[in-house]
C-alpha cells in the first residue's frame, strides 16, 4: 500500500498506459479520479472500482481542466498526485503534410494539457507544501522516428517541460518526473505504425531489445515508484521505460 492516503488524478485514465497506472494505484491504496475526454467510459470503470470517481475533460481547454481540478479537490479534499497521460499524435505523414488541424491537435492535448494542469493545480500543492507529477512523455522524445515529427517534437517538449518544472517546485516540495513509454497495446498503437500487420509490429519489435511492446502494468508500476515517498529524493528525470529501445 504504498499510496495509502493519496490522491491522485490520471488524466487519459480510461484507456491505455492510464488505466493501467489507474488500477496500480488503486491497489496500492490511493483514491483515483479517472479523468477522460470519454466520460463515460470513465464512469463505467469508476462503477467498477471502489476508490475511484470519474470527470469528463478536454485537457487542451482551460475551463474543462479547471473544472476537473475543482471537482478532485472538492472530492478528495487535497490532490497529491497528478499524472498527465493523456495523448494524441497524428497518422505517419511527411512533416511538411501534417495538417494544421492535426498539429493543433497534438500542441493542444501533448502539451497545453501540462500548462494548464499545472496553472489549475500547482497552487493548490504549493499550499500543502508537497506534491507529485509525473508527466507520459515518449521514447519518441529521445529518439524521434521519421514521420512522426511534430509527435516526436511534443514529447520532447514535455520532456524539457519536466525539467523545467523540477527544478522551480523543488523547494516549494513538489516533485516533477516523466516516463517514456516505447509504444505499447493502447489505442495508439495503429496511429504510431500507420497500419497494423503481422509484418509491421515484427519490424516494430525487432527496435525493442527486450523483445515486446510496453504494457499498461509497466506503465503503472513505473509511475507508482515515481510517485510514491520511496521517490522522495528523484525529480527531473525522464525514465525510459522502453524494453531499452533508446540504447
Amino acid at each position: 500500500m504504498r499510496l495509502a492516503g493519496k490522491c491522485a488524478i490520471v488524466t487519459g485514465g480510461a484507456s491505455g498506459f492510464g488505466l493501467g497506472i489507474v488500477d496500480k494505484f488503486l491497489a496500492e491504496g490511493a483514491r483515483v479520479m479517472i479523468a477522460d475526454i470519454n466520460g463515460d467510459g470513465a464512469s463505467t470503470l469508476a462503477e467498477d472500482r471502489g476508490e475511484a470517481i470519474a470527470q469528463q475533460v478536454d485537457v487542451g481547454n482551460a475551463a474543462s481542466v479547471t473544472a476537473m481540478a475543482e471537482t478532485a479537490i472538492t472530492a478528495f479534499g487535497q490532490v497529491d498526485i497528478l499524472i498527465n497521460n493523456a495523448g494524441v499524435t497524428h497518422l505517419p505523414t511527411p512533416l511538411d503534410e501534417v495538417s494544421e488541424e492535426d498539429f493543433d491537435r497534438v500542441f493542444n492535448v501533448n502539451m497545453k494539457s501540462v500548462y494548464l494542469t499545472a496553472r489549475a493545480l500547482v497552487p493548490h500543492m504549493k499550499a500543502h507544501g508537497s506534491g507529485a507529477i509525473l508527466n507520459v512523455a515518449s521514447t519518441a522524445g529521445v529518439s524521434p522516428r521519421p514521420n512522426l515529427n511534430w509527435y516526436n517534437a511534443s514529447k520532447g517538449w514535455m520532456i524539457t517541460a519536466t525539467k523545467a518544472m523540477a527544478v522551480e517546485l523543488a523547494p516549494k516540495g513538489i516533485r516533477v518526473n516523466a516516463i517514456n513509454p516505447v509504444a505499447g497495446e493502447t489505442p495508439l498503437l495503429k496511429s504510431f505504425m500507420g497500419e497494423d500487420t503481422p509484418e509491421v509490429r515484427a519490424k516494430f519489435l525487432s527496435t525493442i531489445p527486450i523483445g515486446r511492446f510496453s504494457t499498461p502494468q509497466d506503465m503503472g508500476n513505473a509511475a507508482c515508484f515515481l510517485c510514491s515517498d520511496e521517490a522522495s529524493m528523484v525529480t527531473g528525470v525522464a525514465m525510459e521505460v522502453d524494453g531499452g529501445r533508446c540504447i
